[in-house]
């Protein structure tokens, strides 16, 4: 039986076994020997023990167990271990035969009565440190959740000021490549699983044939990224070597994002485009107003790809 009576006898309690303990042993020195097995100290029945000593008759058992229970209360929790082993040695104690035949029924049906108190209190025990648990796991869960927001909105933060700071970039192709990388950030921020720029050869050798911007995967859908950062606006020459990539990849979706505009052949070419593949068209300036407004770039993605589902436009204005 599990005993989790935790720093102190409660009233009942002590009640109860200051009236069992007497009656389980004949003698009161048994009574002493019943405490020095659970591990009292002499030093803890000093008074009682004195007294009996002195005087045998000057005591009786339920002076004793009452002096010795009362003294180990009084200690707290460094006698924890003496109660728990006190308390463990009463309700499973046994052999009522040792007791004084007038004694046996009586001390059964306190040690049931002492049985019964302990088994609700550990129940509540087990339901204190149950709840205890369930509290601490919902701190600790909630200290997550704060934990992964700060976290994501110091990374949004940083790419904020990295985004800014590729305008004061002169070198283009440095910029270009710097781009690359801060797009990259920004997906891995809001959770999107990304695969970074790569390259792939030709398969007669021929070195170097085509360049990816980036993979995204969001919701199931794989979407080839390709990043421009061009003072005029993106014509259809720009746009139409990364559909081709796109056509020759099942299942797959295009994202364009770029520094300028685009042209209105190169968004006409988009929403021919439609009729095979998903299309999404997209600037910095689109970008930046999202960070800046807190938006979900998740939910800004998602749009866009509904609107060129649904409504045939690539180059679909979201406000978040």
């Amino acid at each position: 039986m599990r005993v989790d009576i935790t720093y102190h006898y409660p009233p009942e309690l002590m009640s109860l076994l200051i009236d069992t303990i007497p009656l389980l042993n004949k003698a009161k020195k048994d009574v002493f020997l019943f405490f020095q097995g659970a591990g009292v100290a002499d030093s803890l029945m000093r008074l009682p023990l004195q007294r009996w000593k002195q005087d045998r008759n000057n005591i009786n058992k339920f002076e004793i167990a009452r002096q010795v229970l009362v003294e180990l209360n009084a200690r707290g929790e460094t006698c924890l271990r003496e109660r728990r082993e006190v308390l463990k040695r009463v309700i499973e104690f046994e052999s009522f035969s040792s007791c004084w035949p007038a004694d046996q029924l009586k001390a059964r049906g306190l040690v049931a009565e002492i049985q019964k108190v302990v088994n609700v209190k550990d129940s509540f025990t087990r339901m204190a440190k149950e709840r205890e648990a369930t509290q601490q796991a919902h701190i600790a869960k909630k200290q997550a959740e704060i934990d992964k927001a700060t976290k994501k909105r110091d990374a949004i933060t940083k790419v904020k000021s990295d985004l800014s700071a590729l305008f004061t970039e002169g070198d283009r192709h440095r910029r270009g490549k710097a781009l690359e990388g801060v797009l990259n950030s920004l997906f891995e921020a809001y959770g999107i699983l990304i695969r970074e720029a790569f390259s792939l050869p030709g398969d007669q050798g021929e070195g170097v044939v085509e360049q990816i911007d980036g993979v995204i995967e969001l919701d199931g859908h794989l979407y080839f990224v390709e990043v421009k950062w061009w003072k005029e606006p993106l014509g259809v020459a720009e746009i139409s070597q990364h559909l081709v990539r796109v056509y020759h990849r099942a299942e797959s979706r295009a994202i364009i994002i770029s520094a300028s505009d685009f042209t209105a052949p190169a968004v006409t070419t988009c929403k021919k485009a439609l009729q095979q593949k998903v299309v999404v068209l997209c600037t910095l300036q689109e970008i930046t107003i999202l960070l800046e407004r807190e938006g979900d770039l998740r939910e800004f993605i998602k749009k866009k790809a509904q609107a060129s589902i649904v409504d045939g436009n690539p180059y679909f204005e979201v406000r978040m």
